[in-house]
């Protein structure tokens, strides 16, 4: 019953909806598409490991120890790019209970953090400006918290994916009643960029 909604180059949006009993429970995914850059740097670095491995080995015919440091090195490197890099978010409300926020990695490993119904205030969408770039990012107003909690770690998803999650989360925060004022959700100018 899943469909994908939106996708380009770097993210798919995927919405399923699972009805049973008691409730509605709605899956909202962001998968993210592996980088080929990040893939052709990682395997030129590997090259480059190779050749001054050999190159050690070749001109001082003796196992060095900047042999094993450089491999130590490189086994790090690659580590840490296969376990840093996210394979998809999700965000699954159950409006009875809350929203689980899960982050599933390339390595295997995933994290999840669960939210219950009544620590949210109101579900913001922001728009983040640095020096360098500008982009959307979806967070939640927790009651009693000072920071806002950020919905998509890992990921930048563009406003055109955010605008129906933000929806969702609007409707669960406010009890299932979503109104394009509910919860001061006011969809303004972000409906027109749809």
């Amino acid at each position: 019953m899943s469909k994908v909604a939106f996708f380009n180059s770097r993210y798919t949006y995927c919405h399923e909806n699972k009805r049973g009993f008691p409730e509605t429970i709605d899956v909202h995914e962001i998968i993210i598409s592996r980088s080929k850059r990040r893939i052709f740097f990682l395997f030129f670095f590997l090259l480059l490991v190779l050749l001054h491995v050999s190159h050690v080995l070749l001109v001082k015919e003796q196992l060095g120890v900047s042999v094993f440091g450089t491999l130590l090195t490189f086994v790090l490197i690659a580590k840490l790019f296969q376990f840093k890099t996210a394979k998809k978010e999700s965000v699954v409300i159950m409006p009875a209970f809350g929203v689980q926020l899960e982050t599933h990695y390339w390595s295997g490993r995933a994290t999840r953090h669960f939210v219950s119904t009544g620590r949210i205030l109101k579900p913001v969408l922001n728009e983040v400006v640095t020096p360098l770039t500008c982009y959307w990012s979806l967070a939640l107003i927790l009651r009693g918290e000072d920071k806002l909690l950020l919905v998509f770690q890992e990921s930048r998803p563009p406003l055109k994916m955010l605008v129906p999650i933000w929806e969702a989360l609007c409707a669960a925060a406010s009890g299932g009643e979503f109104l394009e004022t509910s919860m001061g959700c006011d969809l303004g100018e972000s409906r027109i960029a749809k």
